[in-house]
């Protein structure tokens, strides 16, 4: 009993240091307003273990290994602060009290960490662990019993009024624990019966949580056959919708085990939870470095040599320049960044030899801090299950998209999707209605009907697609919808033009066709194959994909900045080819035009491994732009060469200096283009 008395002294005295008492004062006068009686009020107490171990370690220690005996200690020092203190007349017994322990944090020991991939589902105590990994899966929120009130069915037994009889809910019991109709009577063991109108119902949601490095399998490379398996969180109360499908969390929860006969249930009740992402500290290798610093004396020549010596195990070194250039930019530019925006770049390659783009972008997949390969058999974005945990309820499973949050969704050749599934991505159908598609509005619907998953409505969810997407079609199958006489245009394939238009760059790539590209792949393959670990091509500098990772991973960190002029060429050029398209083509160049050619100059810039966007950035932007324009819409005022940006081959310095000059050139057309369809473009382009 000392003890016990020793322990709610402790409590006390940190509600006291940690305002836990002011808090509790506040949440009793927000009691007065509501004018309902309820037969218990849920009151919600923020622990944190370094601070209680310094007031007490006893009290300390009591919480972190037998947190439901400590809850039962808290409660019965927060009635008596009620009471005492007479913060509020609604509650008389401190089974009316319902206290939830929040923790901020657990101690950094392994006995407070849950490996999601070795631990072993097996009874013991009941204590708080930490672990991280991200959501697969997902329920709608239901509700569930918080607290209910009993009475005795005997007239003349004291337990058929007041609050003697309170059920509550606790970690790891089922619904039926809390409500049913065979509980007994305490005093004179007389059946008990629910008094239904005092009855207090909480929000609940089942989240699916699965190890990180279990999404590595789905990058499409082979794997060990390590067997990842999800644990299923239940999100209760302020909890819920604080989890969305696809990102990473860290969670501090509490084992149970919920018997549902005939089976046992292994899961965790979610005591807190905190947005994660994997800690890693990149810094670009001392080959890239180097080359950084004897290519410093032209902006545009690091990221080409970058570009060239890319991917040197697919294909030969100097072919695909631009796709791969691309690719590199759209890893380095996918990322989230501190105010929680979102950027993405996405990119569809025209070819008539997809297996060798298909490894290509495989390949550069491995390089993204997260990459998922679509498989065409396989869910996009979302499906829907019942869920198995007695909510009854609709489990909504994450597709390739939403696994990719904060990543790469390769959905490769689009020619291999049936129609239905293609015409699922074009237009944006979420399971039933019809919305934008989703590469226009980066969100997905979920559509629920309520009658076969239990609910008297349907129901529509919305999720955020945050990921960039990379799609290649095979040009040889003619669809016959791009009109010969447009000078510029490509043909797409089974690639309608609506869904290329979403696409924000599109890339043709045809360095070298027919029997010359089918002979330099050949020859290629087989010096790999025969060679393989020898001494690189001379016009490579033989990096590594470890390198190549690095170098991704540094860039991706680094903040650009635009620079005024790179600013005015950006604007310039946007307001000149909406105006130049618009008169003598129709063709109206949306909004994000602009978004994807300040995204594009940020990367390149970032790729350069600087933070200033210099105007010879955003002249590499333009060209990207203009070229996919054209391949859509037909060449403009500006003629540029279908590979504008690698227009020589670069097996040597002098090939270098050529392009610096086909680039400067080219510069001074866009100038020129500029001057000429947006004359005066400082004047209006706040305006427009």
């Amino acid at each position: 009993m000392a003890d016990i008395l020793s322990l709610k002294e402790s409590v006390v005295i940190y509600l006291d240091r940690s305002g836990g008492l002011q808090k509790l004062a506040g949440d009793c006068r927000l009691l007065h307003d509501s004018q309902q009686t309820a037969a218990v009020y849920r009151f919600r107490v923020l622990v944190n273990p370094s601070d209680l171990i310094e007031v007490d370690p006893g009290l300390g220690d009591y919480v972190l290994h037998d947190p439901l005996r400590a809850t039962v200690l808290f409660q019965s020092v927060c009635f008596l602060a009620i009471k005492t203190l007479s913060l509020t007349e609604k509650i008389h017994t401190a089974s009316q009290v319902n206290v939830s322990l929040s923790f901020t944090h657990l101690p950094p020991f392994p006995e407070y960490t849950l490996d999601l991939r070795s631990f072993h589902r097996v009874f013991g105590p009941m204590t708080p662990v930490s672990m991280e990994g991200a959501v697969i899966a997902m329920t709608r929120v239901t509700k569930y019993t918080q607290g209910a009130r009993f009475l005795c069915t005997d007239d003349d037994c004291p337990g058929s009024t007041g609050f003697h009889h309170i059920r509550v809910h606790a970690p790891g019991a089922t619904e039926s624990a809390t409500v049913r109709n065979d509980f007994s009577c305490m005093i004179c063991s007389s059946q008990l019966k629910e008094d239904v109108k005092f009855r207090v119902l909480g929000d609940k949601q089942l989240v699916e949580l699965i190890h990180v490095k279990a999404l590595d399998v789905l990058r499409g490379h082979q794997q060990s056959s390590f067997r990842y398996q999800s644990v299923t969180l239940f999100l209760r109360d302020e909890l819920c919708h604080s989890m969305t499908i696809g990102r990473l969390y860290r969670v501090v929860g509490i084992p149970s085990l919920v018997y549902q006969w005939p089976s046992i249930t292994w899961s965790v009740e979610a005591n807190s939870v905190q947005p994660w992402e994997l800690q890693r500290c990149h810094k670009a290798s001392p080959r890239f470095l180097e080359l950084s610093d004897c290519m410093a004396s032209s902006p545009w020549r690091f990221p080409a040599i970058v570009a060239h010596c890319f991917g040197s195990d697919l294909t030969p070194p100097g072919s695909y320049n631009t796709l791969k250039l691309c690719l590199l930019l759209s890893l380095v530019q996918t990322r989230t960044d501190a105010n929680e925006a979102f950027h993405n770049l996405d990119l569809l390659a025209v070819t008539d030899d997809t297996l060798v783009l298909d490894r290509l972008m495989t390949y550069s997949l491995s390089l993204a801090c997260r990459g998922v390969r679509h498989q065409a058999f396989g869910e996009i974005f979302a499906c829907l299950s019942r869920d198995e945990h007695g909510a009854g309820t609709a489990n909504i499973h994450a597709g390739s998209a939403l696994l990719a949050s904060g990543g790469t969704c390769m959905l490769g050749d689009l020619g291999f999707y049936k129609k239905d599934k293609l015409d699922y991505i074009q237009s944006g159908l979420g399971v039933d209605v019809f919305i934008l598609s989703v590469l226009e509005s980066r969100s997905v619907s979920v559509f629920i009907p309520g009658k076969k998953y239990g609910e008297e409505a349907d129901q529509q969810l919305f999720f955020p697609v945050q990921c960039s997407f990379w799609a290649l079609t095979d040009s040889s199958q003619r669809s016959g919808r791009m009109d010969p006489a447009i000078l510029g245009t490509a043909e797409m394939g089974p690639v309608q033009a609506r869904l290329a238009e979403t696409f924000g760059l599109v890339i043709q790539c045809g360095d070298r066709v027919g029997e010359q590209g089918v002979f330099a792949q050949a020859v290629h393959t087989l010096q790999q194959a025969v060679q393989h670990g020898s001494r690189p091509h001379p016009s490579c500098w033989g990096f590594s994909s470890d390198d190549y990772k690095e170098l991704v991973a540094h860039s991706r960190g680094l903040q650009a900045e635009l620079s005024p002029e790179a600013k005015k060429l950006i604007h310039g050029y946007y307001m000149a080819s909406r105006r130049a398209r618009t008169q003598s083509q129709g063709v109206k160049i949306s909004l994000a035009s602009i978004k994807l050619l300040i995204s594009l100059a940020e990367a390149h810039c970032k790729l350069c491994l600087r933070t200033k966007v210099l105007e010879e950035d955003a002249v590499i932007a333009v060209l990207l732009c203009e070229n996919s324009v054209t391949l859509k819409h037909g060449a403009s005022a500006l003629v540029v060469p279908p590979d504008a940006v690698f227009p020589c081959d670069l097996g040597d310095v002098d090939g270098l200096r050529r392009r610096d000059a086909a680039l400067d050139e080219l510069h001074q057309n866009i100038l020129r283009f500029v001057y000429t369809f947006a004359p005066g473009a400082d004047s209006y382009i706040t305006e427009e």
